[in-house]
């Protein structure tokens, strides 16, 4: 047992299905070109307000920080991996410091092996995160030091799966997942296992302008709280050619969820009406109108790249839960948004991953840019979300322009989150509104010296318990390349915002910080 700073034991890293993972993708291909770049980055942080309190109780404090890091690529006919891990060590001035850590471990990891030619395949991903166990206090991205509103997270997910193509006519995917999800430091988060059959036929070339699926899955999980919940969904879809830029489409289907529901249907068919629209080969535009048993949908969504600029904006309407999200991959992932901008002028695909991966570093990014908090339930949610993005590159100056609204809406019973959120928040995610912007510019002062500044603003509401979490956040900073494989950092900040359920409502701070931080590939 590993003790933490509070006093309370904590379990080592549970490696098992990692592991599982990873001998399941290596066994597949002995002969991939693999990458592994070890890292380490020293960190001093001072902030006038440690535990982010009100003015008149707030405390200064020095984090002095020490991260190895480790990423790995492997390539090959095969075979493609691709993995992280860091351990976050945190030292403070002030040893007598409540609700703080010691140190933290993170890791993610992804593969892809063929196992026989255009016919079997197995997809693999493990990981282990932070997560915020509500939306309303202070967040794991602002002080990673901090217990309060904290939990950590660990996912992991085995999929093998058969393609087949029937010539010029049809191709046929079949597919079982099996995946699990906990937070193992919060009481009251379920544990689940999840079980998935997925099967897709799609259409070929030989029905010309008009195209087809049908698509069933089937999924049953096993809740340590909520017992045995499935859902299940069947689809037809149509899609029509009216020119060779611009198409309609169709669906109708079926939807059941077992679940405790509020009240109302758990059932019902669906269907959407809709138009696919490319007018050059660097824009696309989809979007459609429908009915589920839950009420009037729809779905948009837009891409478009310019020779300096990438564009996403999306809109989606669905049933979802919490342990669900923590599965998918970020909704807008920042280095596959940079990779489609770095495109136009760094064509060697590992010279772009580098250089993406070198931009994230010195602007101070996230994995994934302006997104809604995944707070932590066991119900059942409809989730009606929009995002949107903007990257831009010019000869000196560089950027990025992110923005989201969200709204959750609860479908299953309270009963189920009641160790989780405890009587006094009863019915806080009911209803949960969410929105939020950031934006980032990069400037080249000369090749080995940046200026950055970046600005964020989100508002979290429970519309139920009529609760308001709003923060601002605002960063300048510097950014010198001492070597090709060696940066400097130097970043003030300045941050306001309100405590949330983790402190007096509704009680506000602000805090300064100063931090420099010294990172170098070993």
């Amino acid at each position: 047992m590993v003790e933490c700073r509070d006093g309370h034991s904590a379990r080592r890293p549970r490696l098992a299905p990692l592991a599982a993972a990873v001998a399941m993708l290596l066994a597949s291909e002995a002969h991939a070109e693999w990458r592994v770049v070890p890292a380490v980055t020293l960190t001093e942080r001072y902030t006038d307000n440690f535990w982010l309190e009100s003015n008149a109780q707030k405390r200064s404090n020095v984090i002095s920080e020490l991260t190895p890091t480790l990423a790995l690529t492997g390539t090959g006919p095969r075979l493609t991996l691709n993995g992280t891990a860091q351990w976050r060590n945190f030292k403070y001035r002030d040893e007598q410091v409540r609700n703080t850590l010691d140190h933290s471990f993170e890791y993610a990891l992804a593969g892809r092996a063929t196992l026989a030619d255009e016919f079997l395949y197995v997809d693999a991903s493990a990981t282990r995160a932070p997560s915020n166990i509500s939306a309303f206090g202070p967040r794991v991205e602002d002080v990673p030091y901090l217990e309060a509103n904290r939990t950590r997270v660990e996912t992991w997910r085995i999929s093998p799966y058969l393609e087949r193509r029937f010539g010029p006519d049809a191709s046929l995917t079949v597919r079982y997942a099996r995946d699990r999800v906990s937070g193992s430091e919060v009481a009251g988060y379920a544990a689940t296992s999840g079980d998935s059959v997925s099967a897709n036929l799609v259409s070929g070339p030989a029905f010309g302008k008009l195209g087809w699926s049908l698509a069933h899955m089937r999924q049953q999980l096993d809740d340590s709280i909520n017992g045995e919940t499935s859902t299940q969904t069947t689809v037809g879809n149509l899609r029509y050619a009216l020119t060779a830029r611009l198409a309609l489409t169709a669906s109708a289907g079926y939807d059941r969820y077992e679940f405790d529901r509020l009240g109302g249907d758990t059932a019902g068919r669906n269907w959407s009406l809709g138009v696919d629209w490319a007018p050059s080969l660097r824009t696309r535009v989809n979007a459609a109108l429908g009915r589920h048993f839950y009420g009037q949908t729809g779905q948009f969504s837009l891409m478009h790249r310019s020779r300096r600029t990438v564009w996403n904006l999306g809109y989606d309407d669905i049933v979802t839960t919490s342990r669900e999200q923590f599965l998918l991959p970020a909704a807008i992932d920042t280095s596959a948004m940079l990779d489609r901008l770095f495109s136009t002028t760094i064509i060697d695909p590992a010279a772009r991953q580098q250089a993406v991966a070198a931009y994230i570093r010195a602007n101070g990014l996230p994995l994934s840019l302006a997104d809604s908090i995944n707070f932590l339930s066991n119900r059942y949610f409809r989730q009606k979300g929009f995002q949107g993005s903007m990257a831009f590159r010019l000869p000196r100056t560089s950027g990025l322009l992110a923005l989201y609204d969200n709204e959750r809406i609860a479908l299953s019973n309270q009963q189920s989150d009641s160790a989780l959120l405890g009587s006094q928040q009863r019915g806080l995610n009911d209803n949960v509104r969410q929105r939020g912007a950031n934006a980032s510019v990069n400037y080249r002062l000369n090749t080995r010296t940046s200026a950055v500044a970046s600005a964020s603003w989100s508002r979290s509401r429970s519309v139920t318990t009529d609760f308001d979490d709003l923060r601002r956040d605002f960063r300048i900073g510097l950014s010198r390349e001492l070597s090709r494989h060696a940066r400097a950092t130097l970043d003030l900040r300045r941050s306001a915002g309100t405590r949330g359920v983790f402190g007096p409502a509704a009680s506000p701070y602000q805090e300064h910080s100063i931090s420099a931080s010294l990172s170098a590939e070993l």
